[in-house]
């Protein structure tokens, strides 16, 4: 049965999981361990407390934190209180996030304490003051197949269609949140036993929803329409301003059942999930999908190779997902024979090029038994082809298999008329997936699908006589650095943010070790002497580390045509 006609909303898929596989365990995560049933208690209890905090039906609340129990915690609490969950980056700088916190007005804020050295609360802190959420510039790195972002989501205040505006008191009065600048957050909670005065811990937040009945948080599950969304996933365009992906509960369901079919994945499957969980992919490919089949999730907060083979042999795993740069680490690292890699028997990959050697690598050296590619856009639920378990080797490296049930592809030509097989053109994607547009943007939403509901992908493709789906270019101009979606146009706009940048352009080239990173070519401005390293020093400050180029080239002019576009062929021909 389709998983939106099975479990109505994600509320339900979570309170069937923790009845149907009660005893299986469900998450592990360093030394706890916590079964299915335990797991639902716990999520009872955030969406207590999510309800004790004032959240309503459609209100957004963000979590930006690493891959963690509470990460699952709070954010399936939240859900199941019928909020829209607002996933952010791990890798964003303050100001990144505060736009993101701002243009969706989320009223509630989870947040890690310290991650990687770095001090979220702090961060935010600093961008709130300098009043960074106006700034922009932050693209949340799109869906992702294996954790690579392939490609390229309201009740209560944001529209279903992404076009309405939402009420402007629904987030509370300017200045009475911790964040001044950040006038509809009311609530920030960390993820630590400390937290600053004016936050929360999560310890306090949990018990604030003590008093609430569990009747209560019973009613509000059982509102929830199969409709109403279930989260808003940014990312970037051409512009270089994130938009949000509507998607609701129906569409996330039914996709990732259907991507739980096609993958194979089963009951008691272990599952190591590398794949953030801020990416559609890593939660719901990752969370959803192990609730859905009963599989035990491993969540694995940042991708390291010992940790990884460590995490394998000890955890059994058997299902690992990731980018080809992922599994190329694992396979060629000098300790892998010290590791019982035997457990493993699924790995999806895909969004970047994968090569044919790979695919083989995987099943004759690791002995797996199901490698498969897949192809996915957030607009699109994370999730448009993918490659059926018995597809010869050649098919899964070469291409990103074939439409997923229920959607349509389409190679457009510029008239928007079909290709026939072996056309190469634009990618266009219809089916129950597909967004239900950009959060309160309807120019954008208009530009993105068509009013027979093909949505434009932006990426150049072909497809084979079977209708094997093979991505050729990106139209955007975005590039994949080690699993992230890096769009030229936003890191363009924020590097035209240096005081002695007058023109810049940024280009993806290859790297061995992540596929692909960014160089700028840059114009200075008279009197200027800033050097490359100065550029990518300031950067390393600014954005987000996927996004920071490796390399600058500075140029007198910037190669432009006609119409004073810049010609980004001749860019990269250098």
């Amino acid at each position: 049965m389709r998983g939106d006609l099975r479990w109505g909303s994600i509320a339900g898929l979570v309170r069937a999981a923790a009845a149907r596989h009660a005893d299986r365990e469900a998450v592990v995560d360093g030394r706890t361990r916590l079964s299915y049933a335990q797991l639902g208690e716990r999520v009872d209890r955030a969406a207590a407390a999510t309800l004790a905090a004032g959240i309503e039906p459609g209100d957004r609340v963000a979590v930006w934190a690493p891959n963690t129990l509470d990460w699952i915690v709070c954010a399936l609490g939240a859900v199941c209180a019928g909020a829209v969950l607002v996933p952010l980056n791990t890798r964003f700088k303050g100001t990144e996030a505060a736009y993101v916190l701002d243009r969706s007005r989320a009223r509630l804020l989870f947040v890690t304490g310290t991650f990687l050295g770095t001090s979220y609360v702090a961060s935010l802190r600093r961008a709130t003051a300098q009043g960074g959420a106006a700034q922009g510039g932050a693209a949340q790195g799109g869906a992702a197949q294996g954790g690579a972002a392939q490609g390229g989501t309201a009740q209560g205040g944001a529209a279903q269609g992404g076009t309405a505006p939402a009420p402007a008191a629904q987030g509370g009065a300017a200045g009475r949140g911790p964040l001044p600048s950040l006038p509809h957050l009311e609530q920030v909670v960390v993820l630590a036993d400390d937290a600053p005065e004016d936050f929360r811990t999560w310890r306090d937040f949990l018990a604030g929803g003590d008093t609430v009945p569990a009747e209560a948080v019973r009613r509000r599950a059982a509102s929830i329409s199969p409709e109403a969304p279930s989260d808003i996933i940014f990312t970037s365009g051409t512009t270089g301003r994130p938009k949000g992906a509507v998607i609701t509960h129906a569409q996330s369901l039914r996709c990732y059942e259907v991507w739980s079919e096609l993958a194979g994945l089963r009951e008691g499957d272990r599952y190591l999930i590398v794949n953030p969980f801020f990416h559609t992919f890593g939660y719901k490919a990752g969370i959803l999908a192990c609730l859905m089949r009963g599989a035990t999730m491993v969540p694995q907060p940042v991708f390291n190779v010992d940790t990884a083979l460590a995490n394998i042999a000890a955890e059994q795993i058997s299902v690992l997902p990731g980018p080809p740069t992922l599994h190329q680490s694992l396979l060629d690292h000098p300790q892998r024979g010290h590791h019982d890699l035997s457990t493993l028997r699924l790995v999806v990959t895909g969004a970047a090029v994968v090569p044919l050697r790979l695919v083989e690598r995987l099943r004759s050296e690791l002995r797996v038994d199901t490698v498969l590619t897949a192809y996915g856009l957030s607009e699109a639920g994370g999730i448009v082809s993918m490659c059926r378990r018995g597809d010869p080797a050649e098919v899964i490296a070469a291409t990103s298999g074939r439409a997923v049930p229920g959607t349509e592809i389409r190679i457009a030509d510029g008239d928007g008329r079909a290709l026939p097989a072996g056309g190469a053109g634009e990618v266009w994607v219809r089916g129950h997936h597909v967004m239900q547009g950009y959060f309160e943007e309807p120019d954008e939403t208009a530009l993105a699908i068509t009013p027979d509901g093909w949505l434009r992908t932006g990426d150049v493709g072909v497809l084979d006589e079977r209708g094997n789906l093979r991505i050729t270019d990106r139209i955007k101009d975005m590039f994949i650095v080690g699993g992230f979606n890096a769009y030229p146009a936003e890191i363009e706009q924020l590097l035209g943010l240096h005081p002695d940048i007058a023109d810049v352009a940024v280009v993806g080239i290859p790297d061995p070790r992540l596929g692909e990173v960014g160089k700028a070519y840059a114009v200075r401005r008279p009197g200027s002497t800033l050097t490359a390293d100065d550029l990518i020093a300031w950067s390393r400050r600014e954005m987000a580390n996927y996004k920071v180029p490796r390399a600058v080239e500075f140029l007198p002019e910037l190669p432009r045509n006609a119409s004073g576009k810049v010609l980004k062929r001749e860019l990269r021909a250098r």
